[in-house]
């Protein structure tokens, strides 16, 4: 990254902390649901809803649930009627309304899976095309043709809609953003969510296929609890294929598109978990920047944060971009004690049987207030050895080396601790 832009995205960050207000409220996210989950027997809406009370034993504010519409593909990403819900594989529209009142009945808000970059058409036109969008209402909305389309995908278009403002999705019709009709039916949808279905929040599926000005309107128009982006970009690589060292042009293109997008909506920190994954592999020196702070989004612009250690897409049985499975509670006890949202993966925390060591850590991150701007102050890092203090209150070690010397003042107390990690909280005089 050149001086300018550097000092340009700096100018940035700091106008964005200017207009934001900091909560001292810890939000904790927690997925729930994995690219298997469409095939629960009974249907997946009914299932988890049995296990909504030892979900909140997590401290966990906001849950992330499937797409919950018409969509070709079972697991929800190829939407079509997206009035629909009660085509879907995850169950119907009163077992989902029914979940969601039993999330809220326990403090925790509901979040959208919004898939709307793309779209899958229910009709042929005269072409032959798969072109013609069927709403899944009596009343035509979200009826759409080919001029929805961007243009330039020239698979399924009929050249009269905008260019494409995002990046391409080759799966499926590239719904034209910039037409004000496409922007007013999917806001008078999402709002639908909200108002009729009880949703809180969005999740926004492949964020990067339109204008990050575009999700400004979004934002703006539908007013989310909370809502967070996936812009996953290719991290950089040396000539030896290792990970590099220095990620800063990862990261900032995540603050600038946060940024560009209106600042109240969060991007997933692809950045802190492609860093941190490689670093529990022996290289823990990588958790710190030359300037002393997080290497990831969580080190520039924490407020707008969501880190993770596995989803649907990395984990599950996708398996696309996997933590080292041997390591996963060095990811949590770092990502729970750090700032930034933390996210709880619903694989993690019932198929593998960790959360009984997750609600610690998330115990501990509720009980000092650690939240999204919490202070951090790296105080050791070296290929086995990782050590910080969240807030002056909380230290966290991960890493296999087992003495961490003097780094840990007298009045600080072992709270909990696994597998190469370790948690200590400040006691009261």
């Amino acid at each position: 990254m050149t001086k300018s832009s550097s000092g340009f995205f700096a100018c940035l960050v700091l106008s964005l902390s200017l207009i934001l207000t900091l909560s001292s409220a810890s939000t904790i996210l927690f997925q729930g649901f994995d690219w298997e989950s469409w095939h629960q027997q009974g249907g997946w809406y009914n299932s988890i809803n049995n296990l909504v009370g030892k979900i909140a034993q997590a401290g966990v504010t906001h849950v992330w649930l499937p797409p919950p519409t018409h969509s070709v593909a079972p697991q929800g990403y190829l939407p079509g009627k997206l009035y629909d819900l009660n085509d879907s594989r995850y169950g119907n529209e009163a077992e989902l309304k029914s979940l969601i009142a039993t999330f809220h009945q326990n403090g925790i808000k509901c979040v959208a899976d919004i898939v709307i970059n793309h779209r899958c058409g229910t009709k042929q036109d005269h072409r032959g095309i798969w072109c013609i969008f069927e709403g899944g209402r009596s009343d035509g909305r979200l009826d759409w043709g080919p001029h929805y389309i961007c243009r330039d995908d020239v698979e399924y278009s009929d050249g009269t809609g905008n260019l494409d403002s995002g990046a391409a999705y080759a799966a499926a019709p590239d719904i034209d953003h910039l037409n004000p009709d496409a922007q007013q039916g999917l806001i008078q949808w999402m709002n639908w969510l909200k108002t009729d279905i009880g949703f809180d929040g969005w999740r926004f599926d492949f964020a990067k296929g339109y204008a990050a000005r575009i999700m400004k309107i979004y934002m703006e128009e539908t007013s989310p609890d909370f809502a967070v982006g996936e812009i996953w970009n290719a991290m950089a690589y040396g000539p030896d294929g290792k990970l590099s060292y220095n990620q800063d042009q990862h990261r900032y293109d995540l603050a600038n598109w946060a940024t560009v997008a209106g600042g109240a909506i969060a991007a997933f920190d692809f950045t802190t978990k492609g860093i941190l994954q490689a670093a529990v592999e022996g290289e823990l020196w990588r958790l710190i920047d030359p300037n002393g702070r997080a290497p990831g989004l969580i080190g520039i612009m924490p407020n707008n944060a969501v880190t993770f250690i596995d989803n649907h897409d990395t984990g599950s049985t996708q398996q696309l971009w996997p933590f080292p499975s041997d390591k996963v509670m060095q990811g949590y006890a770092y990502i729970l004690t750090h700032p930034g949202v933390p996210t709880i993966f619903y694989d993690h925390y019932f198929y593998w049987e960790l959360m009984e060591e997750i609600v610690k850590l998330a115990a501990v991150r509720n009980r000092n207030g650690i939240n999204e701007s919490s202070s951090l102050n790296i105080l050791a890092y070296d290929a086995d050895l990782y050590v910080a203090m969240i807030d002056g209150k909380v230290i966290t070690k991960i890493g296999p080396r087992y003495s961490v010397g003097d780094l840990v003042p007298s009045d600080f107390k072992i709270v909990t601790s696994g597998q190469d990690y370790c948690v200590w909280e400040k006691q009261s005089a």
